[in-house]
C-alpha cells in the first residue's frame, strides 16, 4: 500500500487575509487533508475554516500536540500515513517544527519512512531577522530567556560574547506581557555600541521593525507590552 505523507501547513502569524500571506498550495492541501495535528483544536478549526470555509468539520480527525502530550501518543497521530492517508501538521502561528513542539512528530515520520512536505508559510524568526540588517548567513535562535532577572542577565552576556567572537545575530523570543521586561534587561546589559532589533505584530497593519544601538534604544520611549515580538542583536 502507497505510504502518505505529512505535511507541513503554515498558518498565518496576524488576523490578515490568508491569502495575502499564504500561498494557493495551503487552501489545496487544507481541501484535500481531513487528519490534522495541532496545538489547540479551536484555533486550529478556526483557520481551516478561513481557508477553505466549505471543508466539512465534521470529517476532520483531529489530535492534538501540546505540552500535555506524551511521546507515546505520536505513532497513532502518525498511523493514517500507514494506511495511505496524508496527514496535516500545523502550528498556532507560523511554520510547524519552529518553536513549537512539531519536531517531535517529524522526527518519529523520518524513523518510520514516512514522507515529510514542508509548504511555504510566514515565519516572524525568519522576517524578523530579513528586516533587521544583522547577519543572515550566520545567526542563532535561543528561544526563550530565563525569566529569572539574574540568569536572564548572565544568558544576555554570554550570548553577546557569542555575537562578537563569531559576527552571529542572536534571535530570541518572550511571552507578550513579559515584553517590556526583557527589552529594559536588554539595554542595562547589553554594550551601548550593541545593535538591538525588536520586530513587532509582523505582517499587520501595526507591524513595526527597528534596528537601534542599545544607547539609541535608550533615548527612545517604546511600548511593546503584549505584542508578539521577535528581538535580535547583534555586537
Amino acid at each position: 500500500m502507497k505510504t502518505g505523507h505529512l505535511y507541513l501547513i503554515p498558518s498565518r502569524i496576524g488576523d490578515q487575509p490568508p491569502l495575502e500571506v499564504l500561498p494557493l498550495s495551503i487552501r489545496k492541501k487544507i481541501t484535500d487533508i481531513n487528519h490534522y495535528i495541532v496545538e489547540n483544536e479551536k484555533v486550529a478549526r478556526r483557520y481551516i475554516k478561513k481557508i477553505v470555509p466549505s471543508k466539512n468539520q465534521k470529517k476532520l480527525q483531529i489530535n492534538l500536540l501540546n505540552k500535555f502530550t506524551q511521546d507515546l501518543e505520536i505513532p497513532e497521530f502518525i498511523k493514517p500515513c500507514s494506511e495511505g492517508i496524508d496527514v496535516g501538521l500545523m502550528s498556532d502561528a507560523g511554520c510547524p517544527g519552529i518553536a513549537d513542539p512539531g519536531a517531535k512528530v517529524v522526527a518519529f515520520a523520518h524513523r518510520q519512512n514516512i514522507k515529510v512536505i514542508p509548504l511555504v508559510g510566514p515565519s516572524s524568526i525568519i522576517l524578523a531577522l530579513m528586516a533587521s540588517g544583522m547577519n543572515g548567513q550566520n545567526f542563532a535562535f535561543n528561544g526563550y530567556l530565563p525569566v529569572d532577572k539574574n540568569e536572564c542577565k548572565k544568558i544576555i552576556k554570554q550570548l553577546e560574547r557569542q555575537a562578537e567572537q563569531h559576527h552571529q545575530a542572536q534571535i530570541f523570543i518572550e511571552t507578550p506581557y513579559r515584553n517590556q521586561q526583557l527589552l529594559e534587561s536588554l539595554l542595562k546589559t547589553l554594550k551601548p555600541q550593541t545593535r538591538l532589533c525588536v520586530a513587532v505584530d509582523l505582517t499587520i497593519e501595526t507591524e513595526c521593525i527597528k534596528t537601534k544601538t542599545v544607547q539609541e534604544w535608550k533615548s527612545h520611549k517604546v511600548d511593546f507590552h503584549k505584542k508578539p515580538a521577535i528581538f535580535i542583536f547583534e555586537a
